[in-house]
């Protein structure tokens, strides 16, 4: 009870300190960083390799039941993988039914994509449950863009849509393939099985056959429905989903994404200016067009602008070829097909984007400009990194090449040529090559298959605002 005359602080009390105890904390584990997305995919495609050349060092794989030595093996599966198609030995003759089935697991899986594949199986495993990394890297893989992957919460159904579009031309191409190899009387193999395997193989620009001899389609000069429907298959794979699905959906020019116009316009002009020009050097060649009727003269002229765009079938021989029509076939095979795509090469899109600024440049614009719309600087930097990166390693492998053969240069330009670009197509040396070249062209397979890809992903990840930038000072040129 308070007394009268007392002020409240006046009444004293203990107040008892308690001493806080101290503890040691366990340190935070360190947060592990997660792989750049560049060197996801290299691992990704590395690992697929080595299960391919196990599985195809098997005597299982082997028709003779004898094994395969370790080098062809690790040469066909990069080459499976990588969708490129140079083979140092028979698919028809040396690998058996399972070897063969084999290479068809490894071009589906390399074509569609190991970061895409990876991400599907997920999806299946655990019912849809996918990480917010796993889908940046699925649309990092499949170009991005307005025409490319879309929102990152659409990956998953984007991937369900790919992978129905894939099996749906696939299924259709095969049925194709299969009556019109049915009809005729020189099968060497069911055709069934040939009409699955050439139309996996065409529509994931690898160029595989089954048919023997190391002839491709030679065979077939004149079929107009069978060279007509890998050469469909070819475009529509080197065009990639997002091309076909802008396309598809929009139905009218103006209403198509810019990627979208440059990639099929660029694409079209790329197959009829390759056809003239290889039809005209190649026209009165008896080794190739010379012997044939004039309507199969044009049709091979167009099969063979369409195919050294990454596929890899031939209808005539590539060594008869004269100097002027391999150069244009080079060319060709070194810009390959669309980015996102199964396509190779240095992709469509970066050869459009080059050549539009050096266009923009000519006429006197300040920035690269097409159909009404302006290129970022960022976008011509990444395209001029990929391709002088690419003529950079071209050079390096044909120097490699020239080294350790004793090939004619024009032959191993070729064959450097198409390993880098993934395209497959072969003047006939690449069988009696000795080891070490044919490393040099496994890495350049590798390097063809993910050296653009990895480059982008790179410049991607590093590119961040700046707060601040450093004064202009100019240069000669020229």
């Amino acid at each position: 009870m308070k007394r009268f005359g007392t002020r409240i602080g006046d009444v004293r009390q203990r107040v008892e300190i308690k001493r806080t105890t101290q503890y040691a904390a366990p340190e935070a584990p360190s947060a592990r960083r997660p792989l750049p997305a560049a060197l996801v995919f290299v691992l990704g495609f590395g690992a697929l390799i080595a299960i391919g050349t196990v599985l195809l060092s098997l005597p299982l794989s082997a028709a003779n039941g004898q094994g395969t030595p370790l080098i062809d093996a690790l040469f066909t599966a990069t080459s499976a993988v990588c969708v490129t198609g140079l083979v140092v030995v028979d698919t028809h003759s040396h690998w058996s039914g399972f070897g063969q089935a084999v290479i068809l697991g490894l071009i589906q899986a390399g074509g569609f994509g190991f970061m895409t594949s990876s991400t599907l199986l997920l999806m299946v495993v655990v019912r849809g449950r996918t990480r917010l990394r796993d889908r940046v890297l699925v649309q990092e893989s499949l170009g991005g863009g307005r025409a490319g992957a879309g929102e990152l919460g659409d990956i998953r159904a984007l991937i369900k849509r790919i992978a129905i579009f894939t099996i749906a031309i696939e299924l259709a191409g095969a049925g194709i393939l299969a009556a019109s190899y049915a009809s005729r009387s020189d099968q060497t193999v069911h055709p069934l099985w040939f009409g699955l395997f050439h139309s996996v193989s065409a529509f994931n620009n690898a160029g595989f056959d089954v048919l023997g001899g190391f002839r491709s389609l030679t065979g077939f000069s004149g079929d107009y429905l069978l060279l007509g429907t890998h050469g469909a298959l070819i475009i529509i794979g080197g065009l990639g989903f997002a091309i076909v699905a802008d396309v598809w959906r929009n139905r009218s020019w103006v209403r198509l994404a810019l990627e979208t116009k440059v990639v099929v316009a660029t694409t079209v002009v790329l197959i009829i200016g390759g056809a003239v020009l290889i039809g005209a050097f190649e026209w009165n060649n008896a080794a190739t067009f010379g012997s044939m009727p004039e309507s199969e003269r044009a049709l091979n002229a167009v099969f063979k602008s369409v195919t050294a765009r990454t596929a890899g079938f031939n209808s005539i021989d590539n060594a008869a070829l004269l100097a002027p029509a391999a150069l244009i076939v080079m060319a060709l095979m070194f810009i390959g097909g669309a980015s996102g795509s199964t396509a190779g090469g240095i992709k469509v899109n970066t050869f459009s984007v080059l050549l539009i600024a050096i266009i923009s440049t000519a006429l006197g614009k300040p920035s690269a400009e097409a159909f009404g719309r302006r290129i970022p600087h960022a976008v011509i930097y990444r395209a001029l990194a990929v391709a002088l990166l690419g003529v950079a390693f071209l050079f390096a492998t044909i120097l490699g090449l020239e080294l350790l053969s004793d090939i004619p240069m024009l032959d191993v330009m070729f064959e450097a040529v198409s390993a880098f670009a993934t395209v497959g197509l072969s003047r006939n040396v690449t069988p009696d090559l000795p080891d070490p070249a044919l490393i040099v062209l496994i890495i350049a397979m590798f390097v063809g298959r993910l050296g653009p890809l990895t480059v982008v992903l790179a410049l991607t990840a590093r590119s961040r605002p700046v707060p601040y930038r450093h004064a202009v000072e100019s240069m000669r040129i020229g």
